[in-house]
């Protein structure tokens, strides 16, 4: 029952309470103080009559006080339920009938799209892979209101329960590509139960918060069953293994010569302050700048006049010798190749992954949480002072925050960065749209859940071996584009056009990396291109 419909019971039951109470009262006080019995039914006449203002003084005048008084208070009162019928009944019912109508089920001939379960961050950011690949999709929503907004916000979604017969019917289940469940780990469960119920053949995906929960979804007929977070901890962590090292860590190899990397510019870089053109960067390493976050915003190509500071990010190609000088560059001239202390804040999946990762690796660390557990050290607030003095946050080389509500993340930033200037932030936040207050907090590289989610949840829908990057702030993908061939690369205009960068090109099984502006792409060719989630949709959009 929602809350319209209780609403209108309470009314329903205060209208003929009432009703049946002044009745008894009216019938009584006739008796008693007019000396002019009526019947129950006649008594009740009147007080609808009252009530309803259709009718007074049928038994008028009243001569007793007590009786004047109570018709005084049944017209009161009477008047007073007649208006409320308006706020509880007339309006919300006004408002459901001239509001947007949310389909329940789509139509028959609809096919080859990908169910989800339903409307989340990483459902976002899935939907914008999903886009990128020319992939439909459909949206399950139970909620009401939130599938009004996602239908009025142009998303393809119906209004029904994922966990039902019913609603997976009217998703079109049975011809659809794939299924993703991603409520909660046990709802989760229900939907898989049901969708294999319906459609035994379609592909099931499972998205679990607790990856030792995986058995029971594989139990329940899920075909994959991902946990994003350890991946998004492993990640997290190689951006200090690789702070202390020229190990490259995530570097995505294109060719035998060429390799695509991201480099977070540490505090204390001989780069910090200098714009690129003045950096010496492609004379020094040889590498090539092909794209650049500056505080959250992606630039491709950056400009020669952009200033790099701690908190930019390089995107870059080169050899893996090139890559490495350039890795020497980008680290800490202070602390250059010094482990120091690393404060892992957090000890939940992501966390405990992250402190794998640096035990592997035989560099120190300190774990701070709210919650006493086997494995931290400190106990508290990382958003108070007196917790962070406590880990030696004076002495830190590096933080990584691996807390899951983003609103806490940006805070504590704000606070490291206020005790300790000079230590690096490494950040996990729920949402993309975080990303960027994030930086402007003062954090050094931030890596979004719902980015890395999306990626495993399409990469694993379209068992696309073409998407080369999960876990990056960017995306490199192979992929085909029938509208540039024919053209070299500087006709196309791809940067400018998409935003995206060719880095390669594969030809007859080879892949070629010297793609310059007069390289012409030939028919049967996959180009490899680096760029956004969204980048990556423009071009497949224009290209393809």
């Amino acid at each position: 029952m929602d809350k319209w419909q209780r609403r209108t019971a309470y009314y329903s039951l205060l209208l003929v309470g009432s009703i049946l109470l002044f009745a008894l009262l009216y019938q009584n006080g006739m008796r008693i103080y007019e000396g002019a019995p009526r019947t129950f039914l006649h008594s009740l006449q009147i007080v609808v009559e009252t009530f309803t203002t259709t009718g007074f003084g049928s038994d008028s005048p009243w001569v007793s006080p007590e009786m004047q008084v109570l018709v005084i208070i049944m017209d009161l009162f009477g008047t007073l339920i007649i208006f409320m019928a308006f706020p509880v009944i007339a309006f919300p019912l006004l408002e459901d009938i001239l509001s947007t109508t949310v389909p329940i089920s789509v139509a028959d001939d609809t096919e080859d799209h990908v169910v989800i379960c339903s409307y989340t961050t990483r459902a976002e950011a899935l939907i914008d892979e999903l886009d990128s690949w020319g992939v439909d999709h459909l949206i399950i929503e139970s909620d009401r209101e939130r599938a009004t907004e996602l239908y009025e916000n142009d998303h393809r979604v119906i209004h029904a329960d994922p966990t039902s017969i019913t609603g997976l019917e009217g998703a079109a289940l049975g011809s659809a590509r794939a299924l993703v469940a991603d409520v909660s780990d046990q709802v989760d469960a229900a939907i898989v139960l049901t969708a294999k119920e319906v459609a035994e053949d379609v592909e099931v995906i499972s998205v679990i918060e607790e990856p030792d929960r995986q058995s029971y979804h594989r139990l329940a007929g899920a075909d994959h069953v991902l946990s994003p977070r350890p991946l998004l901890g492993r990640s997290l962590a190689s951006k200090v293994t690789t702070s202390v090292t020229v190990d490259l860590g995530d570097a995505i190899e294109i060719g035998d010569d060429l390799e695509v990397a991201e480099l977070p510019i540490q505090r204390g870089s001989r780069l910090v302050g200098t714009t690129l053109a003045e950096s010496g960067i492609r004379e020094q390493s040889g590498v090539n700048v092909i794209g650049a976050w500056f505080r959250g915003e992606f630039e491709t190509p950056p400009s020669p006049n952009a200033t790099l500071t701690n908190r930019t990010v390089l995107l870059v190609t080169g050899r893996e010798d090139q890559l490495e000088e350039l890795k020497r560059l980008t680290l800490s001239e202070i602390r250059l190749f010094t482990p120091g202390k690393t404060i892992v804040i957090g000890h939940g999946e992501v966390g405990s992954r992250i402190t794998a990762a640096l035990g592997d690796a035989d560099l120190p660390y300190t774990v701070v949480d709210r919650t006493e557990m086997d494995g931290v050290d400190v106990v508290g607030d990382a958003t108070e002072p007196e917790t962070l003095q406590a880990a030696g946050i004076e002495n830190a080389r590096s933080v990584i925050l691996a807390i899951p509500d983003d609103t806490t993340t940006e805070f504590a930033t704000l606070v490291i960065r206020d005790i300790s200037p000079e230590t690096e932030i490494i950040a996990r936040v729920q949402e993309i749209e975080s990303v960027q207050k994030m930086y402007r907090a003062g954090a050094d590289y931030v890596l979004s859940l719902a980015t890395v989610s999306g990626r495993m949840i399409a990469s694993t829908i379209l068992e696309n071996e073409d998407v080369l990057s999960l876990n990056q702030q960017v995306e490199v993908v192979r992929t085909v584009a029938p509208k540039l061939v024919g053209q070299t690369i500087d006709d196309a205009d791809v940067r400018s056009k998409t935003g995206c960068t060719v880095v390669g090109v594969e030809r007859d099984g080879t892949v070629m990396t010297d793609v310059g502006p007069e390289f012409e792409v030939e028919a049967d060719d996959a180009v490899i291109i680096a760029g956004t989630d969204e980048g990556i949709r423009q071009f497949t959009e224009q290209m393809s």
